[in-house]
């Protein structure tokens, strides 16, 4: 299983995780901020739990791009 976590509230939308992983997060047009395909919204924390590993890379690559560390990627 993987887990993806965006905490949204935080985001400044520069735009790298899209960069690095489009299949994962787009770019909200209503307030310029990233959103995490399909994920659950808990309190500010947008989550995605996947059981597809082929994601992890560009999910990684996102979380190292981002400036403000709002994003975290856990395989279990």
């Amino acid at each position: 299983m993987v887990i993806i976590t965006l905490q949204r509230d935080k985001c400044i939308g520069c735009n790298y995780c899209v960069e690095m992983a489009p299949a994962q997060f787009q770019m909200s047009k209503k307030d310029g901020k990233s959103v995490l395909i399909k994920s659950v919204d808990a309190k500010g924390f947008h989550t995605l739990k996947s059981a597809d590993h082929t994601i992890v890379e560009n999910c990684e690559l996102a979380a190292k791009a981002c400036p403000v560390h709002i994003i975290t990627v856990k395989e279990t």
